[in-house]
């Protein structure tokens, strides 16, 4: 299993850049990392480097960018102005994931929209959204994978609905990001993961999390832990077990975690604490016996 860091992680720590994060994850030992949009968006818009500056970085250095993380709000858009939206950023996340030698975009389902949509209503649009996403990103082999939120806003918030809509799909280049925090955070259901095939989850994304109620509106991606914390509550050795038996191939556990104590550390603490936390938690869980 090799070790993912998410820029979530650092997002804001001071003087945070991408650049650096590409370095420290090298030098701490992560064999991916998944490259935020904001994060990046924000770097490009300071002049702090060019695409092609990550590019040439990506192909002297061991480090691989595992995800594009993310297209958000892709889906139910009310309008065509919106709809052509969600295509044109499309497009510029393809050049850029060409650029930076990326294989696999995070799209991520709109919230709080203003229509009201029954759950069949939302896996329609959502398959026939993604089908025209995948026949722009099929002909570069990126493949596309669909994170399911856990809020109640969220118009795909439990790994049963996600999955739905990848299986609906059926195409090896269309599959799931299962994140741990949100899969409790709408108590998605177990017997859903233990049925699924492993081969349709692309991104495994690691953390732990306080035990606050499900749909509660403060259980927000700010109660989100390290792994290994004593506060947190989630049951790795399940998700571990349950991933190996599925046949999950994803072969990465990406470390997410958004939570603002982390952010005053510095950019290098933060990566060293999260390769610790991230190889200790795969030591422990994945490669017991």
């Amino acid at each position: 299993m090799k070790l993912g860091f998410n820029e979530g992680c650092d997002r804001f720590c001071e003087n945070h850049s991408v650049y650096r994060d590409l370095e420290l994850c090298e030098q701490y030992g992560f064999d991916y990392i998944d490259i935020q949009s904001e994060c990046l968006d924000r770097d490009l818009a300071a002049d702090k480097y060019t695409l092609e500056d990550l590019g040439a970085w990506f192909q002297s250095h061991r480090l691989k960018m595992l995800s594009y993380n993310a297209l958000c709000g892709f889906n139910m858009k009310a309008t065509q102005a919106e709809k052509d939206a969600v295509v044109d950023e499309l497009d510029e996340i393809i050049r850029r994931c060409r650029i930076l030698g990326c294989g696999m975009i995070v799209v991520v389902p709109s919230c709080d929209i203003a229509q009201e949509a029954t759950r069949p209503e939302i896996r329609a649009d959502a398959v026939e959204v993604l089908r025209g996403m995948l026949s722009r990103t099929e002909p570069y082999g990126i493949r596309l994978s669909l994170e399911f939120c856990g809020a109640p806003g969220m118009t795909i918030n439990r790994f049963e609905d996600a999955y739905a809509i990848v299986q609906e799909i059926d195409s090896p280049l269309v599959g799931v990001t299962l994140d741990q925090y949100h899969f409790n955070a709408m108590a998605s259901g177990w017997d859903a993961l233990e049925q699924a095939d492993g081969r349709k989850i692309f991104i495994w994304h690691l953390n732990d999390t306080e035990d606050v109620p499900c749909g509660a509106r403060y259980n927000t991606d700010e109660k989100r832990l390290w792994p290994g914390d004593p506060r947190g509550c989630l049951d790795h050795a399940r998700f571990a077990d349950t991933l190996k038996k599925i046949g999950f191939e994803g072969d990465a556990c990406t470390l997410e975690v958004f939570r603002p104590d982390y952010y005053r550390l510095s950019q290098e603490e933060n990566v060293r604490t999260a390769a610790q936390c991230t190889r200790a938690h795969v030591d422990r869980y994945w490669n017991h016996a």
